[in-house]
């Protein structure tokens, strides 16, 4: 996959470009978040890179900052929800293994419950 460039076939490139709905909660000029469809906790949104990097890995090669503007905002998300100060959870799935079903890179924020450990 090419690194950056939108994907047609990528459901969140397609997010990105508004072809596909979505409740979004934070936009800048390098990421996007919005609300999970099959939420596993109170709190769960997504938040992307604009531009498309298959995985975690990839973006943390391609574009360090980036993936710490993905994390800052994240925070952001925290913070305007109301679960800043409770604690939240940020995980990223990298691979089929891990449980990555879209392959654009996304971090999931999780909280507004007790969360557990381990999860899954």
């Amino acid at each position: 996959m090419t690194r950056g460039l939108a994907q047609a076939d990528c459901l969140f490139c397609k997010v990105v470009s508004g072809e596909v709905p979505a409740d979004i909660v934070r936009d800048s000029a390098r990421t996007l978040a919005f609300r999970d469809i099959n939420p596993q906790a109170p709190t769960h949104v997504l938040v992307i890179p604009k531009d498309h990097h298959p995985s975690v890995n990839e973006l943390a090669m391609a574009d360090p900052e980036l993936l710490a503007e993905v994390l800052r905002e994240a925070h952001e998300v925290a913070v305007a929800d109301g679960i800043a100060e409770t604690g939240y959870r940020v995980v990223f799935n990298t691979g089929p293994q891990a449980g990555q079903t879209v392959f654009h890179v996304h971090a999931h924020l999780l909280g507004g419950r007790g969360l557990g450990w381990p999860p899954g």
